[in-house]
């Protein structure tokens, strides 16, 4: 997601919000991962994500992951903020990718 009044040609770092919350800026040193066509996630949001997705029922119908843009009829989980949702396979590798990276001192959570 891209703040209001963003240049479509010259978008900057702190542009781009987190897509579940649209608090966090790529910019800021909040640790995000990125998705497909400029998509983000923030770890506040992912670790919420991560915990409610092992709770999570199927969806009812299938919806787009707004992160690997494929249609998918597993959990998802989406955001207070929006109508962005990330799918499990995408929570996990977007977790994967936080917990190693060396960026960042965020860890999977528990639960």
């Amino acid at each position: 997601m891209r703040r209001e009044g963003t240049n479509p040609d010259d978008v900057q770092p702190e542009d781009v919000l987190c897509d579940f919350c649209h608090q966090a800026a790529w910019a800021e040193d909040v640790p995000c991962v990125e998705g497909h066509h400029g998509s983000i996630i923030c770890g506040e949001c992912l670790q919420a994500a991560w915990v409610a997705h092992d709770r999570a029922e199927k969806a009812e119908d299938s919806r787009q992951c707004t992160m690997c843009l494929e249609q998918r009829d597993d959990a998802i989980w989406s955001g207070s903020a929006s109508d962005a949702c990330i799918c499990g396979r995408c929570i996990r590798q977007a977790a994967g990718a936080l917990h190693k990276s060396k960026d960042w001192s965020w860890t999977k959570p528990d639960g």
